[in-house]
């Protein structure tokens, strides 16, 4: 590697700002924005002016949330930061699973009063898939009841992170002033309007103690990434702070360590230390932990190296759709893309050549030539789908792809007219390719287009997208709960399929067991082959085991998918001349649904996990409510004036909920809510499910 593209990239951080929903996400990026030079004024995410800049989407700036994650860069100092701003509302989860797919670091932020949330506990989880280093910022210090050690308290207790304070803040509320930085042990106040002028003191008397004991618990944290810092912490030797930034980088890079800074976006305090913390702590992409793809001949795992000399792998994290065609949001991962050259997709095995390559911010770009390994840019035109692996000459891998959870909720949607459903057509075609998490289907019998999303605002969001980028009438049916089917015992099958018509005739025999997996199982099929011996040919296998799983797509109840079965095939039987695949694929169909039928089959439901923040004046009727939905509240914690309250509900109990929520508070208490689990549900439900899902079926054949 040339010495100047070493220098490049040891000077560029990749990282991602996440967070639970309205805990400021946006408010830093926009700071960050200010303070890097890149926009001159601060809007605000709610409020008059043009918005934050990163909401660039109308339906982002009327709602004050954040729907697409947005990419820019800003330089800070000599290194190069590109940033995702991603959603924090779970609807648009998969926006973020694939932002941290593809960066090195993280600052996950959280609310100074609420601490930790169900969102931030979604986050973090995603963070460990992932395996990405974060550092924490508490914000939000300026609103009343404002307690940052509560919030390490949360993160060491709920996340099981090792969170240690790396600031302790100078007045909280409206005191706060700045924070007390306990690795120089000097005040830092952030003045002026804008908060830009940034003045360094002595640490106030009545602190000292409190900064005395706050870095003496940093110390005994971080010395435990430096033998030498132990010992000389034992001997009560002074330590440097090149050697407590050398520690505390190691602890982070390899997730041992969270530090935590604070202050308070909206205000414009503490973001410039934080700044300065993500330069010093988070890897740059040389230091990152290098991804794994799987080589396309030999299916083994092969580690990328950040070189841009090696053979050229690059990812398509995201799509976003404009009126100049598809922009493809690309981390590249070894090599580089060079304007004019060929690339492979190896999901499809097309070549296509780089056009027009642009570097982001927000919505607006600059055209670049060449990209290389370690940069994040998009590609403008290329015809692909969002986890497709671009390869250049030498190189035929796949990344690993990302992590896209089941949709829970479905809706039943059509256009006025024929052209209208033309339109409404391509609309949707747009959505899938960019969102993995959203499914379109049709429905045979009925000729019904069918949604499929991860919650009621996801599929309302590109509803509403559909009428104002598309300019489609589209008519909304009623929203349905994707159930699923599963067995509760073990049962055994035996079937011989036989037929003899004019030429050669069908023969198979199939015999073993299913039985249930545990409803938490990773994988909703499992077949395992225990014939030994050659009573059915190791060749006719693979269709016994196609026939066994054809049949998960429709259970007996109510003809809604099957999950959790693992099949054992023990004995078979086999004729020289009439076995063949097609037949054991049929003896292996009809076996399974003789099973199936015995082993008591029962109904799943998703539930939800609802956390709903209410003032405690009504947490007696938001607990009766969630009650009366069949709702399981799993404990409620008292937050400043506010009560916030877990549960598990079924998601069929849900609708509409946000009505009755708002009317039930006086439109103070907000909820939020994503898939747990799927569970049993009670037989009254079942029955009346089963009857339903019957007259439908009735109604299309009538």
């Amino acid at each position: 590697m040339n010495p100047a593209s070493q220098k490049t990239l040891e000077n560029t951080r990749n990282i991602g700002i996440s967070a639970h929903i309205d805990s400021g996400k946006t408010t830093l990026t926009e700071r960050v924005l200010y303070y890097a030079g890149k926009i001159h004024k601060i809007e605000e995410v709610r409020g008059g002016g043009a918005g934050a800049t990163m909401d660039h989407m109308e339906l982002e700036k009327e709602k004050g949330i954040t729907i697409t994650s947005a990419a820019t860069s800003v330089t800070w100092g000599d290194k190069k930061i590109n940033i995702i701003d991603t959603p924090g509302h779970v609807d648009f989860t998969v926006e973020v699973e694939r932002s941290l797919r593809v960066l090195d670091g993280a600052i996950m932020i959280l609310c100074g009063v609420a601490g930790i949330q169900s969102q931030s506990i979604t986050v973090d989880r995603q963070m460990k898939r992932y395996r990405v280093p974060r550092l924490a910022f508490i914000n939000k210090l300026d609103r009343m009841g404002a307690n940052p050690h509560n919030g390490i308290k949360g993160i060491r207790d709920i996340l099981d992170l090792n969170a240690v304070a790396m600031q302790i803040p100078i007045g909280l509320e409206e005191n706060h002033l700045g924070v007390v930085d306990l690795i120089t042990m000097k005040a830092i106040y952030f003045e002026g309007e804008h908060g830009d002028d940034i003045r360094i003191e002595d640490i106030p008397k009545e602190m000292q103690a409190d900064a005395d004991t706050y870095r003496a618990e940093m110390l005994e944290a971080v010395s435990m990434f430096d033998d030498q810092m132990m010992e000389d912490l034992l001997e009560e030797k002074e330590i440097s702070e090149e050697t407590i930034h050398a520690a505390v980088k190691i602890g982070v890079q390899t997730l041992e360590l969270c530090p935590v800074f604070m202050g308070s976006a909206f205000k414009n305090k503490g973001v410039q230390t934080l700044l300065d913390a993500v330069t010093s702590y988070l890897p740059s992409p040389l230091e990152a932990q290098s991804t794994k793809a799987t080589d396309f001949k030999t299916q083994e795992e092969v580690l990328l190296e950040c070189d841009p000399d090696k053979p050229t792998v690059a990812m398509a994290f995201k799509l976003t759709e404009e009126q100049f065609g598809q922009l493809t949001y690309t981390r590249v991962y070894q090599g580089k893309l060079t304007k004019g050259e060929q690339v492979i997709n190896t999901r499809t095995g097309n070549k296509m050549r780089i056009g027009r390559m642009v570097r982001m911010h927000s919505n607006d770009r600059e055209n670049i030539d060449i990209a290389e390994a370690g940069d994040i840019i998009a590609m403008v035109g290329v015809d692909c789908a969002s986890g497709d692996t671009f390869c250049g000459e030498g190189a035929r891998v796949a990344c690993e792809s990302i992590f896209v959870p089941d949709a829970v909720i479905s809706l039943a949607v059509k256009g006025k007219d024929n052209e209208q459903h033309m339109k409404m057509s391509k609309a949707l075609g747009r959505f899938m390719r960019e969102d993995p998490t959203f499914h379109v289907s049709s429905d045979a019998e009925s000729g019904e287009t069918i949604i499929s999303g991860m919650g009621e605002l996801h599929l309302d969001i590109y509803i509403e997208r559909m009428r104002r980028e598309f300019e489609v009438d589209v008519i909304v049916g009623a929203p349905q709960v994707n159930y699923r089917e599963a067995i509760t015992t073990l049962a055994e099958y035996d079937y011989l399929h036989k037929k003899q018509t004019g030429g050669s005739g069908q023969f198979a025999g199939v015999a073993g067991s299913i039985e249930p997996l545990p409803l938490d199982h990773e994988e909703d099929f499992v077949f395992e082959n225990k014939i030994f011996g050659g009573s059915i040919p190791s060749e006719h296998i693979p269709a016994c085991e196609k026939g066994f799983k054809d049949v998960m797509e429709k259970g007996p109840l109510a003809a809604f998918p099957m999950v959790n079965i693992k099949v054992t095939l023990k004995e078979g039987k086999y004729h020289d001349v009439d076995s063949s695949d097609l037949a054991y694929q049929l003896a292996s169909r009809y076996a399974m649904r003789q099973a199936v039928a015995k082993a008591n089959p029962v109904l799943l439901e998703p539930i939800m996990k609802v956390e709903v923040e209410s003032p405690s004046e009504y947490q007696g009727s938001v607990i009766g409510d969630l009650s009366s939905r069949r709702g399981v509240i799993y404990g409620s914690e008292v937050k400043g004036d506010d009560t916030v309250i877990n549960s598990g509900v079924p998601l069929a109990e849900m609708f509409g909920y946000a009505t009755t929520l708002r009317s039930m508070s006086a439109g103070k208490a907000n909820y939020t809510m994503e898939f747990e689990k799927y569970a049993e549900c009670p037989s009254f439900v079942q029955e009346k499910v089963i009857k339903e899902r019957q007259e439908k079926l009735k109604e299309k054949e009538g």
